[in-house]
């Protein structure tokens, strides 16, 4: 299908991105890589006035460590995460996260901050972002990620406000990432990530609420002493699934039970 008519602008600088947001209003788009809002457009389920395209701001495609942390700023591109470097030493389940995100076209045009800001459930980098308390930067503020998913496919961000990074904390614990879809390229039908911190773990869920959620009952449990069997169980509390042409909402509750298990599972036996 054809879009419906946009106006079309590309800033240099964040100031001016945020300038034109409000000049155009809180119909305007933000767009990076455009693998979600493109489709969305083409279906006419969004029809902004005017797409900002903001891949040629310098600086926001970089990636940074610092006192224990990984800044990765909101243009980088999945493809860039793939086959970084220091993102594999200082954030590998990121990496993993990466290798699993649509196809080569999407992984070489889609960008971590679009991610982001679209706040879609089933973005994997949104569970990331939420199990490790990481911090999605503005250019007005810091969100903390257990404050910035709101609703389904809405954020704590203002019409005027643009990401520009993310930063994570250093994870270099074990881990793992079970992704799983009907196909290869499908959105999850469920995933789970988990990350050791110290001595306890963290636990992410994808596409299986409106919203990222992470598994703080299972994390109790864990951090309790329970096996990964037991701890798996208390997943149903964590998630709130709902019925679709992928699956209904029993199958995901009882999938996303045994995913927890063996995810635990391949990250412990990882060492």
């Amino acid at each position: 299908m054809i879009t419906a008519p946009f106006e079309y602008a590309r800033p240099g600088s964040v100031d001016e991105t945020q300038s034109l947001l409000n000049k155009y209003g809180s119909d305007a788009k933000v767009i990076a890589g455009g693998q979600s809002l493109i489709p969305l457009m083409r279906l006419r389920l969004s029809q902004p006035t005017a797409l900002i395209d903001i891949q040629g701001i310098p600086g926001l495609n970089e990636v940074r460590r610092d006192n224990g942390s990984v800044e990765i700023g909101a243009l980088v591109r999945h493809v860039d995460i793939q086959r970084n470097a220091m993102l594999r030493e200082s954030l590998p389940i990121l990496v993993e996260m990466s290798n699993d995100v649509g196809d080569n076209q999407v992984r070489n045009l889609g960008t971590i901050g679009g991610v982001i800001a679209h706040g879609d459930a089933a973005g994997d980098y949104n569970a990331a972002a939420l199990m490790l308390d990481a911090e999605i930067i503005t250019n007005k503020r810091r969100h903390q990620a257990r404050d910035f998913y709101r609703d389904i496919f809405t954020t704590a961000l203002e019409h005027d406000e643009v990401v520009t990074a993310v930063r994570f904390p250093v994870s270099t614990g074990r881990f793992a990432y079970t992704k799983f879809r009907r196909r290869l390229y499908d959105w999850a039908i469920a995933g789970v990530a988990v990350q050791e911190t110290g001595s306890s773990w963290r636990v992410g869920y994808v596409n299986l609420a409106t919203t990222p959620r992470r598994g703080s009952a299972v994390e109790a449990a864990l951090a309790g002493g329970a096996s990964a069997a037991d701890a798996a169980a208390q997943s149903g509390s964590d998630i709130d699934p709902t019925s679709d042409v992928r699956a209904t909402a029993e199958y995901k509750r009882h999938l996303t039970q045994v995913l927890t298990v063996r995810t635990l599972q391949k990250a412990t036996m990882a060492a």
